[in-house]
């Protein structure tokens, strides 16, 4: 029980200082936004076919060994 206590102790005092410690100054104007749309597709989908290959290998050297 008396950990339990200074577990929500502690995260009520962590709760509730946060505002201080991530009080940063606002930008004078907005910043430009970068596009991420192509690049992002292109680099998620070589991902894909990387885990795929790695997992059609997995497969193949598991059915070798078993024979």
């Amino acid at each position: 029980m008396n950990q339990l206590l200074r577990a929500v102790l502690c995260c009520t005092m962590i709760l509730g200082c946060a505002h201080y410690v991530m009080a940063q100054p606002s930008f004078p104007t907005n910043p430009n936004q970068a596009p991420i749309d192509g690049g992002l597709g292109i680099l998620a989908a070589a991902g894909g076919m990387y885990a795929y290959k790695k997992l059609k290998n997995r497969k193949d050297t598991e059915t070798d060994t078993e024979m």
